[in-house]
């Protein structure tokens, strides 16, 4: 089922909730430019196999409000934090794709891990987003110029295997659901903010899980990750990008159940 949750004045924030009776909760964070759409794969199956499955869709994407502003690792930490707190979630795992990996760690340290139980990071646009400054300014360039002609060139790099013209479509219609505005935040804030200081800050059990053919996010930044983050297993996906969540979808299904337990 769908619903909405006030984080803020003006701001409501749209929640799938899926087998709300479920016996463990796995709350899933998008990527940028997408919504808790991406996840599909994902939710065909894990609620069949007895699981919550919670997907957020930030400010700005998918059908959540669209503000102008708050496009920080905070504020969508806060947001995170305002919904995890409706809904009084305890025990959950935290599950982000790329973007959403990031915002992921800064609730981590910014909220002491409030109520996660496990931390699963996938793709994670971390420890930086943008690391390469000029190419992040052409993005954005684009995005306020030809938002989807940048889409549909990210769409062509996303992925390492095929996939068929009426998914990539689909794909690109994911990110044409976010604001102009909101698409073009999202860079800057990828290209000036890192989550470096957050790190040391996780202590629960976290998995990581990398397509080694990424050209978003570098394979390598992973590797930093699990150096960074005590307790952490890294698991290199040898079939994908950065789409691993459909390109090796059921490895990555029977992975999350094997790691939430």
């Amino acid at each position: 089922m769908g619903y909405y949750v006030n984080v803020e004045q003006g701001v409501n924030l749209y929640v799938e909730d899926l087998n709300p009776g479920g016996s463990k909760t796995i709350v899933f964070l998008h990527g940028w430019p997408l919504s808790h759409n991406q996840f599909e794969y994902q939710f065909n199956v894990l609620p069949a196999w007895g699981y919550r499955c919670i997907g957020i869709d930030w400010r700005g994407f998918g059908n959540s409000d669209k503000p102008f502003d708050g496009y920080t690792l905070d504020q969508l930490a806060n947001d995170i934090y305002k919904v995890i707190s409706t809904l009084r979630l305890n025990n959950f795992i935290l599950a982000g794709h790329s973007t959403g990996g990031a915002i992921a760690i800064r609730y981590m340290g910014r909220y002491k891990g409030h109520g996660v139980s496990k931390l699963v990071l996938i793709d994670a646009a971390a420890p930086v987003g943008f690391a390469d400054k000029d190419a992040a300014n052409q993005m954005l360039h684009e995005t306020l110029n030809d938002r989807a002609k940048m889409i549909r060139g990210l769409t062509h790099t996303f992925f390492f295997q095929y996939i068929t013209r009426a998914y990539s479509d689909w794909f690109f219609q994911l990110g044409l659901q976010a604001a102009g505005w909101s698409t073009a935040g999202i860079i800057v804030m990828l290209r000036d903010e890192n989550v470096y200081a957050d790190l040391p800050l996780i202590s629960v059990p976290t998995l990581i899980v990398h397509g080694i053919h990424d050209k978003v996010i570098p394979f390598a930044q992973a590797q930093e990750l699990h150096q960074k983050i005590r307790n952490s297993q890294l698991t290199p996906f040898e079939y994908s990008g950065h789409g691993s969540f459909y390109e090796e979808r059921d490895k990555l299904n029977k992975l999350l159940r094997k790691f939430v337990g």
